[in-house]
């Protein structure tokens, strides 16, 4: 997990809609970054349909939210139809930025150990800093836990 307090890694990636988006283009926001596995499965569903209820909350509060996963943007796209998801998803396939905010790791499911992204929130401010940092969220409890974080 990267450091509270280090310049969050700069990205370009498609988004659900194939359009490119920059961690750049969010400058002057403060950004949630969370980072989930995949696409139309339990838990990921959970966090993000929880973020989708809070949404304008976090808008409120002058926040984004962008979701990434390996998975590609046809699949985020199908994704945010499905929920109804107001929010971005970036497609990360080469996991440059899931390798970039360090949340590749080993897992362990049912004794078996592989490579998966370890669910992962950032909170970065206007200029780009990560100002909070969260590994192995509960993604049910991850949207509320972020929005009071903005409190």
């Amino acid at each position: 997990m990267l450091e509270i307090g280090t310049k969050a890694p700069v990205f370009s990636l498609p988004d659900q809609n194939g359009e490119m988006r920059k961690l750049s283009d969010y400058l002057g926001q403060k950004v949630i970054l969370y980072f989930y596995s995949k696409d139309m499965t339990s838990g990921c569903t959970k966090q993000a349909c929880g973020f989708a209820e809070l949404y304008p909350q976090f808008l409120e509060k002058g926040a984004v939210v962008l979701g990434v996963s390996k998975d590609t943007a046809a699949s985020h796209k199908k994704f945010e139809e499905k929920y109804g998801l107001p929010f971005t998803l970036l497609s990360d396939s080469d996991k440059e930025v899931i390798q970039a905010y360090d949340v590749w790791k080993e897992k362990k499911n049912y004794g078996k150990v592989s490579m998966g992204v370890l669910r992962t929130t950032y909170l970065i401010d206007e200029n780009g800093i990560i100002i909070k940092a969260f590994d192995k969220v509960k993604a049910a409890e991850n949207p509320a836990q972020m929005l009071s974080e903005l409190e």
